[in-house]
């Protein structure tokens, strides 16, 4: 039995809902009634994409994770509105690129962009392409190769790494990149190729190997996301 969003529930334990395998258009029903299991359930489904989403607009942990939280209060405070003409992720996503993009403009810290032009060093390739058996030294290789991989994509001018982390990362469409952040569906494509040219240009061959591992999402940040908006409701 689901708990309401009730004043005194926001204080209990928030074990994760036994509700796995709810459908999005059920969860956002169960939502927009008020059942605290049901939302918990949707920022747990949905925390690690929307914060990637986040973290490519301010470049910032503590930022995305504060904007993050932001758009689950607006997210939770329009469900009622949501019809799944969208998919309940590109619909959360709009919601997350205009928190971050706010939070940007209201003048928080921006990084400078910085152009890429590195390569890749010829050893380094050469571990990376024959690194099929695993070792505590290729673990650590692996290790710093996706933090690289991190620092390149932050580097990207951000009309390039927000698409490029929709598309490559997330693996969203080309429509639902353009329906998540408003812009022609051949200006992804554009921006996409761009992103990845300037990234190749960086990183050659370290791009693929390393990118299924881009922005870990560990438990601690999960548990700390869904813990701080459950606490401002």
């Amino acid at each position: 039995m689901t708990t309401p969003l009730t004043e005194s529930s926001i204080m209990q334990p928030n074990p994760i809902p036994a509700l796995p395998d709810l459908p999005d258009a059920e969860l956002a029903r169960r939502v927009a009634a008020g059942e605290r299991d049901a939302f918990t359930l949707l920022m747990r489904r949905y925390n690690r994409s929307l914060y990637r989403a986040a973290r490519s607009i301010l470049r910032d942990d503590a930022e995305a994770e504060d904007a993050l939280q932001d758009a689950y209060l607006l997210a939770l405070a329009a469900i009622g509105q949501y019809r799944a003409e969208a998919k309940l992720g590109t619909w959360l996503t709009r919601i997350v690129v205009n928190a971050a993009l706010a939070q940007a403009r209201r003048g928080r810290r921006r990084a400078a962009v910085i152009q890429l032009d590195g390569s890749a060093e010829p050893g380094e390739e050469q571990d990376m392409r024959n690194g099929a058996h695993a070792t505590p030294e290729d673990a650590a290789l692996r290790t710093q190769m996706r933090q690289l991989l991190e620092q390149s994509i932050d580097q990207l001018p951000e009309a390039f790494r927000t698409v490029f982390m929709l598309r490559a990362v997330e693996e969203m469409s080309g429509e639902e990149v353009a329906a998540c952040l408003d812009i022609p569906e051949a200006t992804v494509r554009s921006r996409y190729f761009r992103a990845r040219s300037l990234l190749r240009a960086a990183l050659a061959q370290r791009v693929d190997v390393a990118l299924e591992d881009a922005f870990g999402f560990d438990g601690a940040r999960c548990d700390r996301i869904v813990a701080g908006v459950l606490a401002r409701l």
